[in-house]
């Protein structure tokens, strides 16, 4: 199998006696040894099987081997959410003394554990625009132990070049780890651009209905048995129940995906001229600054686009709260459109002026564009800015 739908749709875990067709959920905690000494023989790691489900199950097994197909990578972990990933990535890599050097645009949470988390355990870390690129290095130090990068980054949808990040880890000997979560594996592959890890919030598109909790880990078979090493005693793990529906979602990634960017770039299209409309952006746009970047290292422009509406705040509520088909929430990536106003939700947390530096200004509003028609879609947007 080569093509990702056909990966998406096949790849399972063996069949039972039962010759299943769809894989079934297994709802164990533990599991059965044969004898005493297969017992000891995979809790000494000698043989490979199923021990407790914190450490693995059918399930979670499936769903980590489709995501490292379609990612190009080796193996991977599924956490409970995107969050622990990014966590366990950090917690696994990093120890007193490192530093990291992270793209300034990154997801509250993530700026959380930056500022206050791995700060009070010794961990310092500088902060770099997407959009320039000819600072990076500059700031990478002789303890510099990582390159986080988002992108497409949430909310500014600003983009860097993958393959100059992966040249300068190489140069510096750090490991390069990219939040994939907005591109999604049908988009976009960091680790065949050269990124040494690749992270989802499954949450997003790979389930895409709003429905389920979940993270990955993806990288080579080395980097991730330091994770599960660190995972297996942390306890992160992802549910089985929900390790089943994020498999399942999978088979139907790519035909969301088409939809979710033709949509997408449509309402970037119709937004661009707007006369209540500051700005828009979005990958695909010949207007967005790394237009470039993005038609070389994505597939398409992604479901995501971000606007600036005249007024500040007060027009970004008004447009808001002007939506009847739109749900105003903090996720995205659901099949349902979705509108959130960044500043005062998902990154509430950072001080206006750390808001300014990446793009999220009072007017600012994400735009998470669903599966609706696009006339529908359209109609509610124009009405709610007249």
């Amino acid at each position: 199998m080569e093509n990702f739908e056909t990966i998406a749709i096949r790849t399972q875990t063996e069949r039972s006696a039962h010759k299943e067709h769809s894989a079934p959920i297994y709802l164990t905690s533990s599991y059965k040894f044969d004898d005493a000494e297969e017992m000891r023989a995979l809790f000494a790691n000698e043989k490979e099987g199923n021990v407790y489900s914190r450490y693995s199950n059918p399930n979670t097994s499936e769903f980590i081997e489709k995501m490292a197909l379609l990612e190009g990578a080796e193996d991977g972990f599924a956490t409970a959410t995107g969050m622990a990933a990014i966590f366990t990535t950090f917690a696994t890599f990093l120890k007193s003394g490192d530093h990291i050097v992270s793209s300034r645009s990154v997801f509250g949470s993530t700026h959380q554990l930056l500022t206050n988390i791995f700060a009070k355990w010794g961990v310092t870390f500088d902060y770099a625009d997407l959009d320039k690129p000819e600072d990076w290095e500059a700031l990478i130090k002789p303890n510099t132990k990582l390159i986080f990068v988002e992108t497409p980054s949430n909310p500014g949808i600003d983009i860097i070049d993958l393959a100059f990040l992966a040249d300068l880890a190489k140069k510096h000997n750090t490991l390069l780890v990219v939040d994939n979560c907005f591109a999604t594996p049908y988009l976009q592959q960091p680790i065949k651009l050269g990124a040494h890890i690749s992270i989802h919030s499954a949450t997003k598109y790979i389930d895409g209905q709003g429905r389920a909790l979940g993270g990955i880990i993806l990288g080579s078979k080395v980097l991730i048995s330091d994770v599960v090493a660190f995972a297996r005693h942390s306890g992160p793990s992802l549910s089985p129940f929900n390790a089943w529906i994020l498999s399942k979602s999978l088979e139907t990634l790519a035909v969301r995906m088409d939809r979710h960017c033709e949509n997408a770039l449509k309402v970037a299209q119709y937004l661009e001229n707007h006369p209540q409309i500051k700005l828009v952006k979005y990958p695909f746009l010949p207007s967005h600054p790394q237009y470039e970047i993005a038609k070389k290292q994505m597939k398409m422009g992604g479901g995501i686009v971000t606007i600036v509406v005249k007024g500040g705040i007060e027009g970004a509520r008004k447009f808001m709260d002007g939506l009847k088909l739109f749900s105003i929430s903090a996720n995205l990536a659901d099949t349902r459109s979705i509108a959130t106003h960044p500043a005062t939700s998902t990154h509430s947390k950072l001080t206006e002026e750390e808001r300014n530096i990446v793009g999220i200004e009072q007017g600012s509003v994400r735009l998470s564009i669903g599966l609706e028609h696009i006339d529908d879609i359209i109609a509610d947007i124009e009405q709610a800015l007249k």
